[in-house]
C-alpha cells in the first residue's frame, strides 16, 4: 500500500493556497501528504484535453508533482462519470456539472461526458497511471426503493443501458491500461457489491471495471464493508479513506429525513471521529496485498476541513502495515523431517 494520499476536491477554493496547483500542492505537502488524486474538472489542477494529447504536458505536470516529493495517484472523474448516465429527473440539479453551453441539452451533456471519461483514461496513461476514480451515474436511481412495484424487466432495461454506455469507455481504459474504479455511491445506480456484479454482467466481466472503496458509504447503507473486503477484494483498486457515524434515532433512518448532514443518523466525520473500524480495513488490505494508494477524502459535517486534512496524513500512515515477511513463529521451525512428521503422526 502506498500513502498517504489526499483528494483534492473538497479544498480547491478561491483564497491561497487553496486556489492555484503549484500552492495547494506546497500545503499537501508540507502536511506529510505522499500521494495526489486529482478533480479533472478543476482546470486550475489540470488541462484534460491537453493531458489526453500530450505525453510532454504530462511530464511536465508529473515534474510539478515530483519536485515536492508527490505524486500524483489517480484522476478523478467524479462529476463527469455521473454524467455518462442520468435520469431525466435529475437533468435540472445536474447540469451544473457540464460546461454552461450543454446545459438544457442532455444528449450533447452525455457525449461530452463520455468524451471526458475517455481522455481522462488516455491521460492516466500518459502520465503512468493504473487506476481512475469515478462514478457510474444513475438511470435506476429514482426507483431505488420499490413503490410503487418496479415494472419486470426494469433493472435488467437499466444495467444493459448501463453498460451499453460504458463498455466503450471500458475498452479506452484497456488500451491505457488503467483500471476504471467506480465508487460505490448512494445515488449512483453501482451502490453495493450486488449492483457491481450486476453491472459486471452487463460489460461482460470487463477486466477494467473495478471498485474505489469507501467505507463511508457503506456505514451509511449498514452494510458489513469489511466482508465487503473479503468478497471484492480483487476488483478493488483504489481506496478513499474516509470515516462516518450512523447513531440510531427514533426520527430518522438511513434515508435521511430530508435533513442536512449535522442532523442524518448517518454522517460523514473526519478521520477517527467516526466508527469505521480503520484497523480492521487495513489489516484486510495487507492479507489481500493491495497495492494502491491509502487517499484520504474529507467529508466532514463538524470539523474545519484544514483540521481535517493536518490530522488526516498521520491517521493514514499510523494504519498502513508493512506486511510481515517470515511467520512470527520462525524461530522455532525445524527442516523437513518425513520421519519425525510419520513419528508426530503416530505413523
Amino acid at each position: 500500500m502506498k500513502g498517504p494520499a489526499i483528494f483534492l476536491a473538497q479544498f480547491m477554493g478561491d483564497e491561497a493556497p487553496f486556489n492555484a496547483l503549484e500552492s495547494i500542492l506546497d500545503w499537501a505537502a508540507d502536511l506529510g501528504y505522499k500521494g495526489i488524486q486529482i478533480p479533472t474538472w478543476d482546470a486550475r489542477c489540470i488541462d484534460l484535453k491537453l493531458a489526453a494529447e500530450s505525453k510532454d504536458y504530462c511530464d511536465d505536470l508529473k515534474g510539478k508533482f515530483t519536485e515536492r516529493g508527490l505524486e500524483i495517484t489517480e484522476l478523478s472523474t467524479h462529476l463527469q462519470g455521473q454524467l455518462v448516465a442520468v435520469h431525466p429527473a435529475y437533468d435540472l440539479m445536474f447540469d451544473g456539472f457540464a460546461p454552461e453551453n450543454l446545459r438544457g441539452k442532455p444528449a450533447a451533456r452525455t457525449e461530452w461526458a463520455v468524451e471526458q471519461v475517455k481522455n481522462a483514461a488516455k491521460a492516466s496513461g500518459n502520465l503512468g497511471l493504473t487506476s481512475h476514480a469515478t462514478f457510474s451515474g444513475a438511470l435506476l436511481w429514482h426507483t431505488m426503493y420499490p413503490w410503487p412495484q418496479r415494472p419486470a424487466g426494469l433493472v435488467e432495461a437499466g444495467f444493459a443501458e448501463l453498460g451499453k454506455r460504458w463498455k466503450p469507455i471500458l475498452d479506452v481504459f484497456e488500451e491505457n491500461g488503467v483500471d476504471a474504479c467506480y465508487e460505490l455511491h448512494p445515488g449512483e445506480d453501482l451502490h453495493d457489491g450486488i449492483t457491481f456484479e450486476m453491472f459486471l454482467d452487463a460489460v461482460d466481466n470487463h477486466a477494467r471495471a473495478n471498485i474505489l472503496y469507501d467505507p463511508s458509504h457503506f456505514v451509511l447503507q449498514q452494510l458489513d464493508y469489511l466482508g465487503f473486503i473479503d468478497v471484492y477484494h480483487e476488483r478493488i483498486k483504489a481506496f478513499h479513506v474516509k470515516d462516518a457515524e450512523f447513531i440510531p434515532s427514533a426520527k430518522c433512518g438511513v434515508y435521511g429525513g430530508y435533513q442536512g448532514w449535522v442532523d442524518r443518523p448517518g454522517r460523514f466525520r473526519s478521520l477517527g471521529d467516526g466508527q469505521v473500524d480503520f484497523s480492521g480495513i487495513f489489516s484486510r488490505f495487507c492479507k489481500y496485498g493491495y497495492e494502491g494508494w491509502a487517499v484520504l477524502e474529507w467529508e466532514c459535517c463538524l470539523k474545519h476541513p484544514e483540521d481535517g486534512a493536518r490530522e488526516g496524513a498521520p491517521f493514514i500512515q499510523k494504519h498502513m502495515i508493512r506486511k510481515v515477511e517470515k511467520a512470527f513463529d520462525d524461530f522455532a521451525a525445524v527442516a523437513p523431517d518425513e520421519e519425525l512428521n510419520n513419528k508426530v503422526l503416530g505413523l
